[in-house]
Formats: C-alpha cells, sequence, structure tokens
C-alpha cells in the first residue's frame, strides 16, 4: 500500500505540475501576444507618422528628416520590393545590430523609407517574457507546495487506513483509524473520513460478533462439561459388555471435543500464556511419536535447541500426527530440520480450501471423520508460540504440515 499511496501521491503531483504548465503556458502566450501586438502597433503606428511627414517634406523638395531616405542602406529587401510595388508597408528589422522600425512608400519608382529605433520596446518584450517566465516558475512552485502538502495529507490518511485494515485483517480487532473528522461534527467530512468511519464501524460491528461467538462457544463447553461429567461417572457403573463400550466411547469423544471447544475459546480470546523453557526438538519429535501409538517414523536431519512452551508444541506436533494418521495413509514421517518441524503423510491430500484459506472449524470433506478442530487448535497453539503454520501438498502426493519455529537471537 505504501507504493500505491506513493504512487498516488507522484500521479497527482505530476497531474497539478502539466495543469500549471499548461495554464502558465496559455496565460503567458495570451500576454505576450497581446503586449507584443500593442508594442508593435504603438511603434508602427509612429513610423507610419514620420513616414507621412517625410512623405510631404519629399513632395515639396524640402530636406528629408535625419530617419528618412529614398533607398536608404539597411532598408529589408522585401520592404523595399513592396514599396517599389507601389505599396506602403512596415518592418521590423535590423540595423548596426539594434532592432529598427521601417516604414516605407513609394516614391518615383523608389522606397521612401523613415526607420525608427525599435531597441526600447523590443526590451521591453523581452523584460515582459522574462518576468512572465519568473511569475509562472514562482507561481507553479507555490501551487505544487500547496498541492503536495495537501496530497501528502490526504494520502497519509489512506496509508493510516490502510495501515489498520491490516491491523484488522491480522486479527488486531482493537485497531481505529479515530479520524478526527469523524467524531467532531463541527468538521466537514470528507471521502477518506467517511472510509475511515466506515472501517472503524465494520470493526467495531466484527469485533461484537466475534466476542458474541466465543462467548457462546465458551458458554456451551463450560454447560457441557457438568452433565458430561455425571454422564461418564454413570457410564463407569454400567456392566461391561459391548453397548457400554459404545457408550463410554462416545462420551469420551463428547468430552474431548467439549475440551477442544474451551481450548479453541482461550486461543482466540488470547488469554494464553507462554511457559518458556529449552527443548530439544528430536527428542520431543521422539516422544510425539511414541505417545501417538501407531508407527511414524521419525527423522532428525539437524537436531537444534528452541525456547519454547514444550506443552503447546508437543500438542501442535501431537494434533499434526494424529491428523496425518487419521485422515492420511502411511508411511507417516515426522523429520526435525533445525527449527523446521515436517509432518508428511502419503495420503491424498489436504483438500483444497485448507491449503488456500487454513483449516476451519466443523468443515470436513469427503468421507472424513472429525469436527476439524485438531488442526484449528494447532493453528491458534502454534501462533502463541510465535511459529508458523504452513499446509500444502507434496508433488509426489499427500499432505505435508510445516512448523516453522522462531529462534532465539544470540
Amino acid at each position: 500500500m505504501r507504493r500505491r499511496a506513493a504512487s498516488l501521491t507522484w500521479k497527482a503531483l505530476a497531474f497539478i505540475t502539466v495543469m500549471c504548465c499548461g495554464l502558465a503556458a496559455l496565460l503567458g502566450a495570451l500576454v505576450h501576444v497581446s503586449v507584443t501586438n500593442q508594442t508593435v502597433s504603438d511603434a508602427r503606428s509612429r513610423a507610419l507618422g514620420r513616414l507621412e511627414s517625410a512623405t510631404r517634406a519629399y513632395e515639396a523638395g524640402n530636406r528629408l528628416p535625419p530617419d528618412a531616405g529614398v533607398d536608404p542602406p539597411g532598408l529589408p529587401n522585401a520592404l523595399r520590393a513592396l514599396a517599389e510595388s507601389g505599396r506602403r508597408g512596415t518592418m521590423v528589422g535590423v540595423v548596426d545590430g539594434r532592432p529598427t522600425m521601417w516604414a516605407a512608400t513609394p516614391a518615383d519608382g523608389r522606397a521612401l523609407a523613415v526607420r525608427l529605433d525599435y531597441a526600447q520596446s523590443a526590451a521591453t518584450i523581452e523584460a515582459l517574457d522574462r518576468a512572465i517566465l519568473g511569475s509562472s516558475a514562482l507561481a507553479i512552485g507555490v501551487t505544487l507546495t500547496l498541492g503536495a502538502l495537501g496530497v501528502t495529507r490526504v494520502t497519509r490518511r489512506l496509508r493510516t487506513t490502510s495501515q489498520v485494515a491490516r491491523r484488522i485483517s491480522a486479527g488486531d480487532l482493537d485497531a481505529r483509524v479515530g479520524d478526527p473528522r469523524t467524531t467532531d461534527p463541527a468538521r466537514y467530512r470528507d471521502e477518506v473520513a467517511a472510509v475511515a468511519a466506515a472501517l472503524d464501524t465494520m470493526a467495531s460491528t466484527l469485533q461484537r460478533k466475534l466476542l458474541s461467538e466465543q462467548r457462546f462457544t465458551a458458554d456451551v463447553a463450560h454447560e457441557l462439561r457438568t452433565p458430561l461429567t455425571g454422564l461418564h461417572a454413570a457410564a463407569e457403573l454400567l456392566p461391561p459388555g459391548r453397548p457400554t463400550e459404545l457408550v463410554r466411547d462416545r462420551v469420551a469423544a463428547l468430552r474431548t471435543l467439549t475440551e477442544d471447544l474451551l481450548e479453541i475459546s482461550r486461543l482466540e480470546t488470547g488469554s494464553e500464556r507462554l511457559d518458556l523453557e529449552d527443548v530439544r526438538l528430536g527428542v520431543l519429535a521422539e516422544r510425539v511419536a511414541a505417545h501417538a501409538g501407531v508407527g511414524t517414523e521419525v527423522r532428525v536431519v539437524e537436531d537444534t535447541c528452541v525456547e519454547t512452551d514444550r506443552r503447546r508444541l508437543e500438542r501442535v506436533l501431537g494434533n499434526l500426527v494424529a491428523n496425518a494418521h487419521r485422515h492420511g495413509a502411511p508411511p507417516v514421517v515426522l523429520t526435525v530440520d533445525g527449527p523446521v518441524v515436517t509432518v508428511r503423510d502419503h495420503g491424498g491430500g489436504f483438500p483444497e480450501y485448507l491449503v488456500t484459506d487454513g483449516p476451519q472449524r466443523f468443515r470436513t470433506e469427503g468421507s472424513a471423520k472429525g469436527h476439524g478442530l485438531g488442526l484449528t487448535i494447532a493453528v491458534g497453539q502454534a501462533e502463541v508460540l510465535g511459529a508458523r503454520l504452513e499446509f500444502s501438498n507434496a508433488s509426489d502426493g499427500g499432505a505435508r504440515a510445516v512448523l516453522r519455529l522462531p529462534v532465539r537471537e544470540g
């Protein structure tokens, strides 16, 4: 999002720059053309006025003014040809390196011309052009500065909103944008504030619903504990036999489900605390495999010692191994490679939804048995440990769960 916000800032500044440059160029061109036309028109009128005086003197046989003459040197050829063809005209030329306004009229087949110093007018136009460029640059700079401040404020607020959105998606339901424009009715609420208010409202609603769901799950699990305890005690009093075994098995399953629900509830409320100690992963993997009670192959590529909560780590690996035996196919391999522990089976692999979105409570597919709580608990306990649990399917078949434990620095 940072790159997107930066891109929006630069795009907005580029748009402002282009608009300012275009507007400055348009206004500058209009002013330049207008002033130039006015200046040239004034110089042409004065030159024609002097030409009228010179023409009357020429016709009267009087001496011509100092700035007038017949076919004078420096007269532009185009203007000379125009006068010789019987027409009168004016033209700006250069005499001795100085801008000069010429006016010429026919005189016995030749050109009677006067010249007027145009240097001051040309200097005025050049000064005007420099003033236009300077004022345009200043206006563009001020506009860009103000625009950058305004755009940066907007993009900063958008960046804050996106950061809060990411925190909410990561599980921090207490995160809020808290834009003051959303709480102060006296302040104008713009579009960014409206987005921030909608995000805060969504987060509050989502938090209330999740807390309600967590309370409901915890309350149901707690309420089930008492009748299940009595049911378990009653089942122990039944006479031996197949019906009794079935009853005890179902009661045990219900007790396990209740305990799993309570554990999920504690994980979701974030009330779990770590009991850290140094754990040798190779030894712990052997203990988990032995506790599984079925054939689990343990491979130690590189043994290591990590600081973690032994009980929670055993819970995570135990759930992964149990899931591999229950839903996969042998051989089930538990591999320790430094701080990375992999549980691999050779069955049909994880469902696509699980690989994409992770485990979901009470969701199973096909003929799978269970409630989908084991992997959910494994993910929750891994988060408490600060570890990352990844699910994938091996290219040659089978499900693979990879637990990456944090490594203590130093």
